[in-house]
């Protein structure tokens, strides 16, 4: 009798960015999430290398765009090459109170890209761009 192999634990997303420091505290002030480590510099660099912040069962963590370990590893960050364009990753956010959190997002520094709007399944969607670029969707929850 074969043994059900068990689905991996989703653990982290990692979002590469010009500033950690800075990016764990926009998405704190902007998001409504908290830090829950930021490393010290490294002198060398005088850059802090990785963040992390409280977001549950997953965790969503920040590193710079360049880092030795993993351009070596895994290649170098790509980045959009215009305005007009955006990176293959979505961040997405569900809120219980979408329209007070997209005007508090607008209100701590995201670049709004669409207003909110109710879509035909229920749900009211809308987007920012936080201050590295990324596109990051929020949303009501759905009701099933």
């Amino acid at each position: 009798m074969a043994s059900e192999a068990m689905s991996p634990a989703f653990a982290y997303t990692v979002v590469y960015v010009k500033g950690v420091a800075k990016s764990a505290a926009f998405y704190s002030a902007t998001f409504g999430y908290t830090v829950r480590h930021l490393d010290q510099p490294i002198k060398a660099h005088d850059q802090k290398m990785w963040a992390e912040l409280e977001s549950g069962a997953t965790t969503i963590a920040f590193t710079p765009l360049h880092q030795r370990e993993t351009d070596a590893l895994t290649g170098a960050v790509q980045l959009p090459e215009s305005a007009g364009e955006r990176g293959p990753v979505e961040i997405c956010f569900d809120y219980a109170d979408v329209d007070a959190e997209y005007r508090r997002a607008v209100d701590s520094g995201a670049v709004p890209v669409s207003a909110l709007e109710q879509k035909n399944w229920g749900q009211t969607v809308g987007y920012v761009r936080d201050i590295d670029g990324i596109i990051v969707r929020m949303g009501s929850h759905v009701r099933a």
